[in-house]
Formats: C-alpha cells, structure tokens, sequence
C-alpha cells in the first residue's frame, strides 16, 4: 500500500474553511486547519492534483517532519535523522527559508544554517561526498518554528498558487487571485446567475467566476517546482491534469467586468485570453456609480478602491455613496459581495450588510461586505 504523505496547504487568514473543503472535494484525508493554514495526507499524486486545482491555497508544503528544538544542537540532530535521501537526489539544490515565532531558537538565518548544514551531513553520508555539488533541480526547503515546534517542509508550488499564469503584470493595487476566488465561492456563484464587478481593475474577478463556471483547474496554465522532482513520476502531472480537464464543461455564462481606466480593461480583456476564458467573460469601460442592470437575478462581487493607496479616503466615501444609490435601484432578488477595509463603509454606502466575514487582502483587515444573503 503506499505510503500516505502528510501535506500542509498555508492559505491567506479567513480562506482556511474554504481552502479545507476543496481538499475534501479531491478526497484527501485527514483534513483539518489551523490558523493560516490546512493538513491533510495524500499519496504522491495528489501532490500535482492539488497544486493543479486548488483555488483558495497559497502552496503545497510536503511535510517531512515536526519535532520539539529549544536547542541549536537538537535542531541539527534532528533534522539530521529525517529520510531526506528519499526525496532529495545527490544533485538537489536545497536552500533553506523559513520563521521563527514565541521560540527559544529566535535567530531565523541561525536555524536556516543549522538546518543546511544537517541535510548536507544527511545527504552526504548516504551518497558519500563531502560536497554535495547542488548542480540539479531545485528542492525548496522551509522551515516554521512556533512554540519550539520545529516543522520541517518541501515547497512543492515554487511560485505561489495565486500566480495561475495569466497575469503577467498588475495595474495599482491588484487582487490576489486566491481571494478573488474566494469571493466569488463565498458569494455561491455557479453560473447560473449574472456575475458583475464594477470595479474590474486587471479583471482577476471576473476572470476567476469564469474558472470557477466552466469547473477549469486555475494551474493548468503554468508549472511547478516538483513536476521536475525525481520521485513524482511525470505520468502523474499528466494523470492529475486529464483528470482536471475531464471535470470541464461548457455552457451559456453571464460574467462582466468594468472599469473607467480604458488601459485596465485592455488590461483584463488581454489576461482573460491568457486564462482562456475569453469567449465567456467580458469587459468594457463603464462607471461603477451609474451601475444598472436588466436582469432579475444577478450578484455583484467587486473590490472598490479602499482610500489607503488608491485614492484618497474622501474620494473613496464619495464612490461608496455613489455606487450604493445606483445599487440601490437593483431588484431585492440581486447579491451584493464586496470587500472594503474602509471602516466606515457601511455609513457611506447607505446600507448595512445582511452578514460580514474578515478577510485579508494582503496583511490589510478587510470585511467581505454581504447584501441581500440570509
């Protein structure tokens, strides 16, 4: 039977839950989170299922052990006995990042050597060489200490999940895709329904209920580091991304996205056919305050500038007060979701949210603003 292999997905504060259920939808076990982050174990496959699929997750950390250190010399005896030799060739790349929190070992580039220096005494006792030559792929090692916890970990993502590949460059403030996607999960988009963002910016939201209708993996458009690691076997990306593609389907989708910077929508139109959703999702060069739509159903999922880099606060309070009367003139029966870490947001716009949920966008506190839910 194969070893089951213990994972660790770290997501943005608030994403957790939905993170969790995604893993649980791909039939991994042992699911459970913590603050930042969700574990899991699955077999080597699901290493390329869950770095293909996810939407919510920030990475995938193979995790290769946790032990207690309050010494520099247990953390080196320790991360010495880990079986690294079966993940790491003799050729590996191996550097070392990580952080140190509430822990007696506080000094970060201290353990990052310490932790080095281990592997290669590992590593170089089993290949029996005095120098590892680290010529070959990389192999990203990352450490987490709280509470004189030691975990140890494998990067298996390289760049980050919410980098999916379709936007090359950003305009001002972008939106993380994670929590785009998050937003538009939460807001129990399926496709049936108009979806609109007002606020379009580089179209990450449109974009993503695009991915999300269509049941598209958001990583088959890029790579990632382990799909150049010796023991994941290349059949198994190739196996994990028909799977994904076979989960597709078509159909009729109502998704817009404005925005009044003409190059922002160029912007978004251009990322929307690098994601390959083009042909469902479109954009054009609209005033969020003149807002209206002919439907009956629909939801807005949007992210209006805030009045801390964008624009100044008064300018952003005038824009809320705008877009909730233009807003206000929608049937009862329309959604509102949007995220502001204005705290007076609700005064401005007019209305009090049925339900709010905290969110990160970055390390900004954020309210995920929700009107018209029960």
């Amino acid at each position: 039977m194969e070893q089951k292999l213990q994972l660790a997905v770290p997501t943005l504060f608030g994403l957790e839950g939905l993170a969790a259920n995604e893993i649980r939808k791909l039939n991994l076990s042992q699911v459970q989170t913590e603050n930042g982050r969700v574990l899991c174990k699955g077999s080597v496959l699901d290493i390329p299922r869950l770095n293909l699929n996810l939407r919510t997750g920030e990475r995938v950390l193979l995790v290769l052990g946790t032990f207690q250190a309050e010494s520099f010399e247990t953390l080196f005896e320790k991360t010495k006995a880990l079986p690294w030799e079966q993940f790491l060739p003799k050729q590996a790349q191996f550097p070392v990042k990580g952080h140190s929190l509430n822990s007696t070992l506080q000094s970060v580039p201290s353990c990052q050597s310490i932790i080095k220096k281990a592997v290669a005494s590992r590593l170089g006792g089993v290949y029996g060489m005095n120098t590892l030559p680290e010529t070959g792929e990389l192999y990203q090692i990352q450490f987490s200490i709280m509470k004189d916890t030691v975990t140890l970990m494998l990067d298996t993502s390289g760049a980050g999940l919410h980098k999916r590949g379709y936007r090359a460059k950003g305009v001002v403030a972008p939106l993380r895709e994670t929590l785009a996607a998050a937003m538009v999960m939460l807001s129990k988009y399926h496709g049936k329904d108009a979806l609109c963002d007002p606020f379009c910016g580089s179209g990450t939201i449109p974009i993503e209920a695009a991915l999300i209708a269509k049941n598209r993996a958001p990583g088959l458009n890029r790579s990632f580091s382990s799909q150049k690691w010796a023991f994941i076997d290349k059949k198994l990306w190739m196996q994990a991304a028909d799977e994904a593609m076979d989960q597709e389907f078509d159909g009729n989708y109502e998704i817009w996205g404005g925005d009044l910077d003409p190059e922002a929508v160029k912007l978004a139109q251009h990322n929307a056919e690098l994601a390959e959703v083009e042909d469902i999702v479109r954009f054009q060069v609209d005033d969020a305050t003149k807002f209206h739509w002919g439907g009956l159903y629909g939801r807005i999922v949007t992210n209006p500038p805030y009045g801390e880099r964008i624009m100044e606060r008064k300018e952003a309070e005038n824009l809320y007060r705008a877009f909730g009367q233009a807003t206000s003139k929608l049937p009862d029966t329309w959604k509102i979701y949007l995220l502001s870490s204005h705290t007076e947001f609700e005064r401005t716009f007019g209305r009090k949210a049925d339900k709010k949920r905290k969110l990160y966008n970055g390390m900004l506190k954020c309210d995920l603003f929700m009107y018209g839910v029960k």
